[in-house]
């Protein structure tokens, strides 16, 4: 009797457990499924600082529930290298829903498989994304993989050139049209550069090939592409001569230093270029920018959506909602970029009728009338000639890192010889007293025990 009632209550053991286990499982999958459920309302946004109209941002929620009736929450967190982001999605697989690189990066995620194809069945509203303009989508496109298009993943957002933002009141426009500048002694320590390894290595080639350049046996875009061995060590040469005159290395506060009259001169992009010429007005500080007539890089940033995120559908709309011609406006307005839109509207807005000169920005606007001869900020919208003689920086793939140790060399050798020395010394100091007490430990342990040796004897 014992033994059947045994038997019974194991088989209700059993039950009891096969049923927890069932409840378990069901309250885990459910709450995967609430989880997976809040993810879908939440919009992941990694950008650049500084980089977009707060405004913009915080409206877009309700312009999303207004195109699909569905709530959303944004979360907005920002980055200032290309490569630190792009560390944390490959390596972290970090699951950002979209996020804004630069054109190189935009290649090597590409290649990487690390981006997701842009949803652009938007339902009942317009595809806005076609305003961008074709040049850019054109310039884009030329690093798409041979299974892939770029547009198909990326899309323009900002764009701009590389060049010497300078004060006039220590430099002039014709010391500044030329990259010399960087290497004229005369600017020792009033030179704030960039902290791109990108712009300063392509900086580097096209200064030591001014010559070839202006004989046209070469051009810029293979100069800035040029990945050889030969021309990463020219870059470290050039870059480690032009170091002396550098002050500082900036991501951020090169524009700010500027407008206080803290640099002479800085290595910049034009965006910045535009906020700092505006705000140095503002105290009496006389600023101006140019792209050497050697040539420079014309960089573009571009929204995508990374291989681990989890909204697809809201990252696209959100793509999608930045591309609208009142929208661009408010970011240009706030930030000092220049959107890739290019619509009428864009157009008629950035007009300046007081400005004096005249530029070609028919390859940007397209076939839109007075296209060819617009008075525009010519910093904001560089003229068909100065386009002409700058190029996009391409990625490095696999020599990446030859240039990223080349980089870490030029800039890692910041001390001078006195310093150094004096480093040496110290350290050497040290060592000698450590040796020193080390010894002096020894002997005294050894008198020790002499002592006790004699006390035994």
């Amino acid at each position: 009797m014992s033994y059947k009632l045994s038997i019974v209550k194991n088989k209700m053991m059993k039950r009891i457990i096969n049923i927890l286990i069932l409840l378990c499982c069901i309250a885990f999958l459910s709450s995967c499924g609430n989880s997976t459920e809040e993810r879908s309302r939440v919009l992941k946004i990694y950008n650049w600082a500084d980089y977009i109209d707060e405004d913009v941002l915080a409206e877009f929620p309700d312009w999303y529930k207004q195109q699909t009736g569905e709530d959303l929450r944004i979360i907005y967190q920002v980055f200032d290298i290309n490569e630190i982001m792009l560390t944390k999605i490959e390596r972290g697989h970090e699951d950002f829903d979209v996020v804004c690189p630069s054109e190189y990066i935009i290649e090597r995620m590409l290649r990487k498989d690390l981006l997701l194809p842009i949803d652009r069945n938007f339902g009942h509203t317009p595809d806005y994304i076609p305003n961008v303009s074709p040049y850019i989508r054109h310039e884009l496109n030329k690093t798409s993989q041979p299974e892939r298009q770029t547009e198909d993943y990326a899309v323009p957002y900002m764009w701009g050139t590389a060049g010497i933002l300078f004060n006039k009141k220590f430099i002039t426009a014709e010391e500044a049209g030329t990259w010399d500048i960087l290497w004229d002694s005369k600017n020792r320590g009033k030179i704030l550069m960039k902290d791109s390894y990108r712009d300063a290595y392509g900086t580097a080639i096209i200064y030591a090939h001014a010559r070839e350049l202006a004989d046209s046996t070469v051009t810029v875009e293979q100069l800035m592409n040029d990945n050889s061995p030969q021309a990463i060590a020219l870059a470290e040469q050039r870059l480690k001569e032009m170091k002396p005159n550098i002050a500082g290395w900036e991501a951020d506060f090169g524009k700010e230093m500027m407008t206080k009259n803290k640099a002479w001169i800085n290595f910049t992009w034009s965006g910045d270029a535009v906020w700092a010429i505006e705000e140095a007005d503002a105290v009496g500080v006389e600023l101006d920018y140019t792209v050497p007539r050697e040539g420079s890089n014309i960089w573009y940033d571009g929204w995508v959506i990374p291989r681990y995120a989890r909204n697809v559908k809201a990252a696209s709309y959100f793509i999608n909602y930045l591309c609208q011609p009142s929208v661009a406006l408010r970011n240009m307005d706030a930030i000092g970029y220049v959107s890739a839109v290019a619509t009428p509207e864009i157009m008629e807005a950035k007009t300046d009728t007081t400005l004096d000169v005249h530029s070609d920005l028919s390859y940007f606007f397209g076939p839109l009338p007075g296209a060819d001869s617009l008075q525009i900020d010519p910093v904001q919208y560089p003229d068909r000639c100065v386009v002409e003689r700058c190029a996009m920086i391409r990625d490095f793939g696999d020599r990446t890192e030859l240039v990223l140790e080349m980089w870490s060399r030029v800039k890692g050798d910041n001390l001078n010889t006195g310093i150094v020395l004096l480093i040496f010394a110290v350290f050497g100091l040290l060592f000698i007293w450590l040796v020193y007490a080390k010894i002096r430990k020894y002997k005294q342990k050894r008198r020790h025990r002499l002592r006790r040796k004699r006390k035994r004897g």
